[in-house]
């Protein structure tokens, strides 16, 4: 790390820079420390820790598939889908009503969400809105509804377009920043309802490279994973990125379903009574780069579809 001086007009602007190489490229990182120079060597720590975070993000969360899975793994994963062992099965408008319901409810829940199960169906169906619920409650039902119809008739598989899209649409009406990606220089550390550091988003100024490197490795890889594979790393590499201020939860979700409607999958619903586990996953991907934790949910929540879209909850 050394210090750089940038002459603008009349004023010097000094900066602390690092130089990365990464994948052939060199990457430079600069944290701005002032004009003054005699606070230069107070600020250099923080400046110092800054850097290091973003060389551990570039390192840490730029592969989307860092802990593959062995070929016999690939294998069991793809006759579990064969045998029909997870009721792999396309939907009726009926079931998907249900589960869009259910999805609605359990998908705003994790998140903090207080509107209980029969008050979306209340929402959605009889447009009676509770009037102990907050408007920006209300707003989310809606909105991730939409989303869910919305994920239903694209043709796109993911791109840069279609997170802002998927956002936009689901908090139209309840974030000022809907649609959009986080500012620089606004960063974001997620903790779970029980005090738990789930994980720490990426820098904001590497969020629009990190998933332009995701949708290029989805491209590349789309037609060599099962479809739970391509879903769960999308979905989990998205979440490590965290490129909105608030909502990242709730797309992540909506991704991991549109992958797999896209490979001719059902959907998935997280409930809200998997929670525990659903962070957990999260968070073994985080650390560890392990994958297999979501992997095992998502075929966990496969089992229980049949029960969520014929039963009264």
């Amino acid at each position: 790390m050394h210090i750089e001086k940038r002459r603008l007009k009349k004023e010097t602007k000094f900066y602390l820079a690092h130089t990365l190489r990464k994948e052939g490229k060199v990457r430079k990182i600069r944290v701005y420390l002032g004009n003054d120079k005699n606070k230069l060597k107070e600020r250099m720590k923080t400046a110092k820790q800054i850097i290091e975070g973003r060389i551990k993000a570039y390192k840490d969360i730029s592969d989307p598939f860092r802990n593959v899975l062995d070929t016999k793994e690939l294998e069991e994963i793809k006759t579990l889908e064969a045998r029909g062992n997870i009721k792999i099965h396309h939907l009726s408008e009926d079931e998907w009503k249900k589960f869009s319901e259910s999805f609605v409810y359990d998908t705003n829940a994790i998140e903090g969400s207080s509107v209980t199960y029969k008050e979306v169906n209340d929402i959605l169906e009889k447009r009676e809105w509770p009037e102990e619920r907050r408007k920006w409650e209300i707003s989310e039902t809606y909105g991730v509804y939409d989303a869910i119809k919305y994920i239903r008739k694209t043709k796109g598989h993911i791109s840069l377009q279609l997170i802002k899209e998927l956002h936009r649409i689901a908090f139209k009406n309840s974030k000022q920043f809907a649609g959009k990606f986080r500012e620089r220089g606004r960063e974001v550390v997620v903790a779970d309802s029980f005090g738990n550091i789930v994980h720490r988003g990426a820098p904001s100024t590497v969020v629009t490279k990190l998933l332009s490197d995701l949708v290029k490795w989805y491209k590349k890889n789309k037609n060599r994973y099962p479809a739970i594979v391509l879903a769960a790393v999308v979905h989990n590499q998205f979440e490590n990125v965290h490129p909105f201020a608030d909502g990242n939860g709730r797309v992540g979700r909506l991704l991991l379903n549109n992958i797999l409607l896209k490979h001719n999958k059902p959907p998935v619903n997280i409930e809200l009574k998997n929670r525990k586990y659903y962070y957990a996953a999260l968070r073994a991907y985080q650390n560890d780069g392990n994958i297999r934790p979501m992997i095992e949910l998502i075929l966990k929540e496969y089992k229980n579809l049949k029960k969520i879209i014929k039963s009264k909850r």
